[in-house]
């Protein structure tokens, strides 16, 4: 079934073509909202599509098809696109709708695998999933033909974000709840160690430099006060002292072994970004503020998204 529906993937590249650049420009310059309908397995993947676009910036819902001609037309109007969805292109259902799509010079973009269809002849613009097999081993149940709707419908949707321009600034205005919400939302400051700093003199001997460390549970010490930092010791430091400086290392004070340029962050910064940056710069910690003032510390540990 999976090797199936892979080949039917591989293949739906080639039968798009240029009709989905055409596609992607089309959406872009409506004004209204894209208008998804389908149905069967067809108005479920609609309906899944409907709700990524809207996710992402593109406004979008699915009309169901039986509704739409008892009423729900009313739904749509002349700055609106309809997407329809007929792995045939002759669904009688969808069909039925197109005499006032036609009347109300709606432009109607299609998926189907019958680019000869009616639903096809009559489209704006048809996407065609192109020859294949469903993986059901009658080769009648919606498996791959549902697969490569989906598949299409993510492309448009990823596609459009590009053309959009969505960033995570826009993105995070649509999803302030759940898990997308906190990795686009919550910021250094939600989860910043701020009491209880390991902070150590610069005379501070090795001994009391590793128990700060060690007591503080941040990886390292921070050499100065929250009102002027002078430097860092960590546990990659320690380790560079010892081999360079041997028997002599307990004798070392905490000046002597310190980073003096540590690494800061402002505490408003999303979490995201300040994952991304202990991973670029691969540390695991961060000083939040300035060298002038220190308002605590972020672990790439604490940043759970």
């Amino acid at each position: 079934m999976i090797l199936t529906e892979i080949k039917a993937l591989k293949g739906l590249e080639s039968s798009l073509g240029v009709d989905f650049d055409k596609a992607i420009e089309l959406i872009l310059s409506v004004k209204g909202k894209v208008v998804i309908t389908g149905i069967g397995k067809s108005g479920h993947i609609g309906r899944k599509i409907a709700a990524s676009l809207a996710s992402t910036g593109t406004p979008s819902f699915f009309l169901h098809p039986s509704e739409a001609i008892h009423g729900d037309l009313g739904m749509l109007s002349k700055e609106d696109l309809v997407l329809a969805i007929a792995n045939s292109g002759e669904t009688s259902e969808i069909i039925s709708l197109l005499p006032f799509i036609k009347e109300e010079k709606i432009p109607l973009l299609s998926i189907s695998s019958k680019p000869h269809s009616t639903l096809a002849q009559q489209s704006t613009i048809h996407l065609n999933m192109g020859e294949f097999e469903e993986a059901c081993p009658l080769n009648l149940a919606p498996t791959t033909s549902s697969m490569l709707t989906l598949a299409i419908g993510d492309a448009l949707t990823v596609s459009l974000m590009h053309g959009k321009g969505i960033n995570e600034a826009n993105f995070a205005k649509l999803h302030p709840g759940g898990n997308i919400g906190k990795r686009l939302n919550d910021t250094v400051e939600d989860v910043m160690k701020k009491e209880d700093l390991p902070l150590a003199l610069e005379t501070a001997t090795m001994a009391e430099v590793i128990y700060k460390i060690n007591s503080g549970r941040c990886g390292l010490a921070i050499i100065g006060n929250e009102d002027e930092v002078n430097g860092i010791i960590t546990d990659g430091d320690l380790r560079r002292a010892i081999n360079n400086s041997k028997e002599d290392f307990f004798n070392l004070k905490a000046v002597d072994v310190m980073t003096k340029t540590p690494k800061y962050i402002s505490k408003s910064t999303k979490l995201i970004d300040a994952k991304n940056v202990m991973n670029s710069k691969k540390i695991t910690s961060l000083l939040v503020g300035t060298s002038k003032q220190l308002d605590g510390i972020i672990q790439l540990h604490d940043i759970t998204i």
